[in-house]
């Protein structure tokens, strides 16, 4: 094992915040105030395409929704692009 190697390993255990996102829109604010139960609010994401995998508002892959055991699941699809080395992501 080499330097490189030891290094990653040492960052395997930090936490970080993975986050689907659905969708989005732009509303006013008169419009969210608005809002109350059985309100519908449209996104821009067509329902046939595939969701953002972002880790700490980064994206790194996309994916679709699975129902699994009574519960949301996330099969990744595909992975997001590497940034060529010693550039900005």
């Amino acid at each position: 094992m080499n330097a490189q190697t030891r290094s990653f390993d040492l960052l395997k255990d930090v936490n970080v915040r993975l986050s689907v996102e659905l969708g989005r829109t732009e509303m006013k604010l008169k419009d969210v105030l608005g809002l109350g139960e059985e309100s519908v609010v449209m996104l821009e994401r067509l329902t046939d395409e595939l969701l953002d995998v972002m880790v700490n508002d980064k994206l790194i892959a996309k994916g679709e929704i699975v129902a699994e055991g009574g519960r949301f699941g996330l099969r990744i699809v595909e992975m997001a692009d590497a940034p060529a080395p010693g550039s900005e992501g």
